[in-house]
């Protein structure tokens, strides 16, 4: 199996809009994490671990595929 590398993007500043332009200290409030981590994220700087991925879709109370989304890419060598 060849090795690529994934792509994760996310919704995290359409979501705080929509939730009454909740700000990126609010939410970081909410999850348990820093602003900064918050910043990071939203800009797919940082990937988030799992249980901080669910927190943030909790949130929201939204489901996790609608706050992040994966999307694998191809390997550079085919086999």
């Amino acid at each position: 199996m060849g090795k690529g590398q994934a792509s994760i993007s996310n919704t995290i500043r359409t979501l705080r809009f929509h939730a009454g332009e909740m700000t990126q200290a609010a939410l970081a409030e909410k999850v348990g994490v820093t602003r900064q981590t918050i910043v990071a994220i939203e800009q797919g700087r940082y990937s988030p671990s799992l249980e901080v991925a669910f927190r943030i879709a909790a949130a929201f109370k939204v489901p996790l595929e609608q706050a992040f989304q994966w999307e694998p890419q191809q390997a550079e060598e085919t086999r």
